[in-house]
């Protein structure tokens, strides 16, 4: 029988990464994160999508599913290159909270400095510039075009441009490109150099053994170059206004259901196209990533799809999704890629049955294990083909989540894990790293014991998400010793 080699890592947006520019980058500070996991004796770094962000600055929400985060671009490279000078960098306010990123900073500040080097750089010359824009020409001219349109028209929807550029008529996006040749030009500059810092990083984790899971979103959103460039994959109609939006239905966690938004497949045209687009989705994440999270995998079995301009969800309906169709395309044209599949929300048996065909490994949560009952996410239910978590970056830090549980069922935690409740996270971590599942993954803010002010997400809020960030101090090698003492432990190292 062939031993299955176990394997453990951290949870870490990149945003979250330490740097002195607001919000964490490609830059030093990432490569001794890398430094840290690998003395931690860690194999894997989980990150969220890495796409630029939109309204909400939800990584879910991306203007495009192909590009890069301008936010994740680190201006150390500018100074070497003498693109910026240290007085440019230092004369600008990223925000005055290391543990927290200030988005609206972000937005205002980074993108003056970003197009100072771009006018700096002479990027046209790069030989590796060449190629990268060959390389990626598919999405690529679309992208930049998309985003130099939009900051032409205020930051609008596409959808609020004028009539032949919002249904993209041949003449109308040739003057566009004519007119916006040089914002063009920087929006694909910002692409290549985020993809030609983020590489060297990759190759840096490599040197370090140590492996990157990425996380490709099940949706779009509608205000991105994906639809505005596709629109016949979507559920749109005559207007290229959407029929029906994505969420999910009422349950124990909320009366009306979540209101996502996104919009909807096409799938019948997705399959008449042999999924070429889905191909490339899945390719480009594997250009970036060692393994891939797909999210909502349930949605590929069947959706839940809500009537466009519903204020919530609850007058959605199951919609039937592509199941192992899609799959199966994914296999003949790119071999066997590392997916996890995120099956999490409501499951049927059809769920089941497609999790089971794909291979996929799914996600053991040990937060959602004791909600009373023989629940399946108690570690003595869970299987070797599986990836298991204490949390993800949808719910509380565990200190955060056990506080606000009832004093009943937090006595049925303690109880279960044999803790006392000021190592209550120690032990659901250890409770994580012991069980069969062949890869377990841990939030940092687990390992730092850190309490509900340090949650990255609350599901269906708008404002206070995706901020927190960790400080220098906090990666200590007391810190690392203690990781890789338990990763040893449990056979993980």
């Amino acid at each position: 029988m062939e031993t299955v080699k176990r394997e453990s890592g951290i949870l870490l947006p990149v945003s979250s990464i330490p740097s002195r520019y607001g919000i964490g980058t490609f830059g030093s500070a990432a490569y001794r994160w890398i430094d840290f996991l690998a003395a931690a004796g860690q194999r894997w770094w989980q990150v969220l999508p890495m796409g630029p962000t939109s309204y909400g600055d939800s990584p879910y929400q991306s203007f495009s599913t192909f590009a890069g985060n301008p936010y994740f671009i680190d201006f150390e490279m500018f100074l070497e290159k003498g693109w910026l000078t240290a007085a440019e960098c230092d004369g600008v306010d990223f925000g005055g909270c290391a543990s927290y990123v200030d988005y609206e900073r972000q937005y205002k500040e980074r993108y003056p400095l970003l197009r100072t080097a771009f006018s700096r750089s002479r990027i046209g010359e790069w030989e590796e510039y060449r190629a990268f824009t060959e390389r990626n020409r598919s999405w690529l001219e679309d992208y930049a075009l998309f985003m130099a349109l939009k900051e032409q028209h205020g930051g609008a929807s596409w959808q609020e441009w004028p009539q032949p550029l919002k249904r993209r008529e041949p003449q109308a996006l040739k003057q566009a490109r004519e007119a916006l040749a040089e914002d063009v030009a920087f929006w694909k500059f910002i692409q290549f150099i985020f993809f030609y810092q983020w590489n060297y990083l990759k190759a840096y984790a490599i040197q370090k053994n140590v492996r990157i899971i990425g996380d490709l979103p099940i949706y779009v959103a509608l205000d991105s170059a994906d639809v505005w460039a596709n629109p016949a994959l979507f559920q749109l109609d005559e207007m290229l206004e959407p029929t029906f939006v994505a969420g999910c239905p009422p349950d124990a966690f909320s009366a009306t259901g979540q209101l996502w938004g996104n919009p909807l497949y096409e799938w019948d045209v997705h399959e008449k196209r042999g999924y070429d687009w889905w191909i490339a989705r899945v390719k480009a994440a594997f250009a970036l990533f060692d393994k891939v999270r797909i999210d909502h995998f349930r949605g590929f079995d069947a959706y839940w799809a809500v009537p466009f301009g519903d204020s919530t969800a609850e007058k959605g309906s199951w919609r039937k999704g592509p199941g192992m169709k899609l799959f199966d395309r994914v296999r003949e044209t790119l071999g066997e890629p590392a997916i996890i599949a995120e099956d999490l929300g409501i499951l049927t048996d059809s769920v089941y049955d497609l999790l089971n065909r794909s291979g996929y490994p799914g996600m053991k949560v040990l937060q959602f294990a004791f909600s009373g009952g023989d629940n399946d996410y108690l570690p003595h239910h869970h299987t070797v083909n599986s990836v298991v978590y204490t949390g993800t970056h949808d719910n509380d830090t565990t200190a955060g989540w056990f506080a606000s549980l009832h004093e009943k069922e937090q006595s049925y935690v303690l109880e279960f894990l044999g803790a006392p409740r000021e190592r209550l996270t120690e032990r659901l971590i250890a409770a994580a790293l012991e069980s069969v599942s062949q890869l377990c993954v841990i939030p940092m803010q687990d390992w730092l014991g850190l309490g509900g002010e340090a949650r990255m997400n609350t599901p269906s809020t708008l404002g206070e998400n995706w901020k927190w960030r960790l400080t220098p101090e906090q990666l200590s090698p007391a810190l690392s010793d203690r990781i890789r003492h338990m990763t040893e432990l449990y056979q993980r190292l």
